[in-house]
């Protein structure tokens, strides 16, 4: 007993010494041990600080028509004419709005003096530009009850009207009489927008499956497919489409670039890595739509990522930590977001550094405690020389694009539920209610 007692006292007499030597700090930049997983492209956590610095935008152009998702640069207006303080002119009932269990996800989409509009319970309408109801088609199957569904998307194109709907259909109309053309099952969801190009049209279903159908009569020309992921966001990423190629992004955060006439893959990509501390970044769906500018891809996720890739080959060329919860805006150098965590941003376009950040409205209700519910916010567009936010807290924002300050907000009744579009030198949005309104 005395020697174990003597063993264990010298053993205590041991380790106090130890605790009195000085710590040894090793010299050198601390780098983050998660980094080696990361592509080693991703810009560090830190937020610089806001900075305004020029910015050179294209010249003012009055458009006529808004026929696609941004993302693909043939449809994708370059700054579209608006009025530098717009005004509620007209509001148009469209159908069902928000509810518990239907959303209306299709942004409008404007061509020949016609306003298209997808209701949360597969109810397309169209409208003309003076607010008058032009026609309506409702594509909920007979078989099913309007709200079994939620979700779709619009596009225009080859002389048709586009419409995919939650009942996995893919539907072209006549967009002057609303009679259906044909109509394509998918065998999945197709809550996502469609994108026309030359005589294919483009959807991805599901979050997992790309379509290439013929534009004429529905027929599938290829497919390609992705592993599927549950935990997806409402609605799937647009394909962006150029001459050459196509690209699809998926539920699980991946991407494919292939041969847009023959579906020929050409890369694979991941916008991998998350924002830490926040649950919400357990979502790797792609919400930041691929946009293509030049030879360049860019791409973000729920989960806190906005990377850029080349077009030609998927390699990545940047990763910033922002997440992009709509498709950005690239013009002048410069790539504007909505980022995961309601900030407006502006990165630089060669390196994705961070040139300035502004806080948009965030938790409805804030309680340290619980704290769920946030505002949503959709676009950003470039239009009149102002970057345009729609909210569902009632406002249309509106932002200096080289500072990122705020210079006015106009109210939209009900709040927003879509991203603006502008046409014909006159905002539209869709609001939570069913309503579109019109601003110019």
């Amino acid at each position: 007993m005395k020697r174990s007692s003597f063993v264990l006292g010298m053993a205590a007499v041991s380790l106090l010494a130890a605790c009195t030597e000085k710590e040894v700090i090793l010299p050198g930049k601390r780098e983050d041990i998660r980094s080696i997983l990361s592509d080693g492209a991703e810009t560090g956590e830190v937020q610089t600080a806001a900075v305004t610095r020029r910015l050179t935008l294209p010249r003012v152009h009055d458009n006529a028509s808004w026929t696609h998702r941004i993302g693909s640069p043939k449809y994708r207006p370059t700054h579209p004419a608006l009025a530098a303080a717009p005004a509620l002119v007209w509001a148009a009932d469209i159908g069902m709005g928000d509810g518990k269990r239907n959303r209306i996800t299709a942004d409008p989409v404007v061509d020949q003096g016609r306003v298209f509009t997808l209701d949360a319970q597969a109810l397309v309408t169209a409208t003309s530009t003076a607010g008058a109801t032009l026609w309506r088609t409702d594509l909920a199957p007979e078989r099913d009850q309007p709200g079994d569904a939620s979700g779709g998307g619009l596009a225009i194109g080859a002389g048709k009207l586009f419409v995919s709907s939650g009942f996995g259909t893919l539907t072209a109309i006549d967009p002057a009489s609303g009679k259906v053309l044909w109509q394509q099952k998918l065998g999945e969801t197709g809550s996502g927008a469609p994108t026309v190009y030359g005589d294919l049209v483009y959807l991805t279903g599901g979050d997992d499956t790309a379509w290439a159908l013929e534009v004429e009569t529905g027929r599938v020309r290829w497919q390609l497919s992705q592993a599927p992921d549950i935990n997806n966001v409402l609605g799937a990423s647009a394909p962006a489409v150029n001459d050459k190629f196509v690209v699809f992004a998926y539920g699980d955060g991946a991407l494919h670039g292939a041969f847009r006439k023959g579906g020929l893959r050409l890369w694979s990509s991941y916008v991998s890595g998350q924002r830490r501390f926040k649950s919400i970044a357990k979502v790797g769906d792609i919400t930041g739509d691929p946009v293509i500018d030049g030879n360049t891809v860019y791409v973000g996720s729920h989960s806190g990522r906005l990377a850029a890739l080349d077009i030609n080959t998927g390699k990545r060329i940047w990763t910033a930590t922002e997440g992009a919860i709509s498709p950005v805006w690239p013009v002048g150098g410069s790539v504007f977001a909505l980022t995961d965590q309601n900030e407006l941003v502006r990165l630089d376009a060669r390196d994705g550094s961070r040139i300035w950040g502004t806080a948009l409205p965030n938790f409805v209700k804030y309680h340290p405690r619980k704290a769920s519910e946030v505002y949503a916010h959709y676009g950003p567009i470039l239009a009149g020389g102002q970057l345009v936010v729609a909210s569902n807290d009632g406002l249309l924002r509106f932002f200096d694009p080289a500072s990122g300050n705020l210079t006015r907000t106009v109210e939209v009744p009900g709040g927003a539920t879509t991203a603006p579009v502008v046409a014909g030198g006159t905002l539209y949005v869709v609001g939570t209610n069913g309503q579109l309104f019109a601003f110019r």
